[in-house]
């Protein structure tokens, strides 16, 4: 039995040479030495596939994008930033760069679970697609013929959340679920924020133009359309979303409600100065955005859609159809209310819980955003190619990456990233 101090640091170093030699980072923790291993920041792939396929036919290999990457995240000061791409609709490349705390200096890794925000919607449009297709709903149904009261007066446990303001403009009964899927209800997109992005304290919600007519992004249309669906089915939106979405696709660390599992395996949000926010735990389903989720589940859930696309299914026809041509300056604020043809080259519209490029030079793409005190994410898919990338972060900064992080990743310039407000740090 060794007992002398020497021994004991000959044979901690030997563990320590052995673990760094499998890929890995050391780390002292409460006066303890940890090892946070290469597997468990980003997903493990075989030698002969460390090449990444581009739209336009070039490619880049694993290291180069690392490095990249890396350096992306350390100029613009990126807390937590985490990469996936999808070649020949199936993940190529996954890794997590940062901190999922900062003060705590935790390391990120695509395990943790994220606020996912408006991802949320993507989710929804994927279940309300698969409703419509079993015939559960009628997208172009106006929604106030599944109710027995006048959507003014349904009633919410929480009452700020319902409908009275509405009372004595007809125009509601118009609203259908296509609308509300491709934000043409003519709401706001919540009560309390004006059109052009002012706070509105009196929260008052209200018709900007008449439903189906334009484009408004709306986060109250997702929750209008989610209460209709929870009286059509007699199941609560995490019910649905568990038998028709989580569950069959694996997302087990996905929910729209917060699961006690998640309690030590949620990241923090940081504001741009690098300050920590505290966890916040969504107690009530929200299909506009209560969603947590991680890298991994929701990457599944990407590679879902892709497959399902390639086999042209009657479910994402549906969800990819365009509903609306979008010629805002802007996707939100002030910009939001100007015209232009910036983005005609590509097609810019919306379908149901995702936004369509319907004419780039490698068919249609389908993205879809999401953005929260603290996170910032953004996904976009082309199906034709059997290609894709997920960005998801816990950094008020990577909005600034994005762009680059999206050329050279999987060659795509044609994200909208001006009408997104993506502008890249230093400008």
């Amino acid at each position: 039995m060794l007992k002398t101090p020497l021994a004991l640091l000959a044979i901690s170093l030997l563990c320590i040479n052995s673990l760094l030699g499998q890929g890995g980072d050391i780390q002292i923790r409460k006066g303890m030495l940890t090892f946070a291993p290469a597997t468990d920041r980003g997903a493990e792939t075989p030698r002969k596939k460390r090449r990444i396929h581009r739209l336009d036919g070039s490619r880049i290999h694993h290291s180069k994008l690392d490095k990249q990457v890396q350096a992306l995240v350390e100029k613009a000061k990126v807390t937590g930033f985490t990469l996936t791409i999808f070649n020949q609709h199936a993940v190529v490349y996954q890794k997590a760069f940062g901190y999922s705390n900062y003060d705590a200096k935790d390391y990120l890794t695509i395990d943790h679970v994220f606020y996912g925000a408006s991802l949320s919607k993507s989710v929804f449009g994927y279940l309300v697609a698969q409703l419509a297709q079993e015939g559960i709903i009628d997208l172009d149904r106006p929604l106030q013929d599944y109710l027995d009261v006048p959507i003014p007066e349904l009633e919410f446990e929480k009452e700020w959340r319902g409908f009275k303001e509405l009372t004595g403009d007809g125009r509601y009964r118009k609203i259908t679920a296509r609308m509300c899927l491709a934000h043409t209800t003519g709401f706001p997109n919540w009560r309390w924020i004006s059109r052009t992005g002012e706070f509105q304290p009196e929260g008052k919600l209200q018709f900007y133009f008449d439903p189906g007519t334009s484009f408004s992004y709306s986060g109250e249309g997702m929750q209008l359309l989610q209460y209709v669906l929870q009286k059509i089915t007699g199941k609560g939106l995490e019910q649905l979303a568990r038998e028709y979405v989580f569950d069959p696709i694996g997302m087990e660390m996905t929910s729209y409600l917060w699961q006690e599992r998640f309690k030590d395996r949620t990241c923090n949000g940081h504001a741009k100065d690098q300050k920590v926010f505290k966890i916040d735990i969504a107690d009530e389903a929200a299909a506009a955005g209560s969603m947590s989720t991680t890298v991994v589940d929701y990457s599944n859930f990407m590679r879902r859609i892709l497959e399902l696309s390639r086999s042209r299914s009657p479910i994402t026809r549906l969800m990819f159809t365009p509903n609306i041509r979008i010629r805002s300056k802007k996707q939100f604020g002030p910009g939001a209310l100007k015209t232009t043809g910036e983005n005609d080259t590509v097609g810019l519209s919306y379908g149901l819980g995702w936004g369509l490029l319907n004419e780039t030079p490698y068919g249609k793409a389908a993205f879809k955003e999401g953005h929260g005190e603290g996170f910032q994410h953004y996904s976009i898919i082309f199906p034709e190619k059997g290609m894709g990338i997920l960005l998801m972060s816990n950094s008020d900064n990577a909005e600034s990456i994005f762009k680059k992080v999206l050329e050279i990743g999987i060659g795509d310039i044609y994200t909208p990233w001006l009408w997104e407000d993506y502008i890249p740090y230093g400008e």
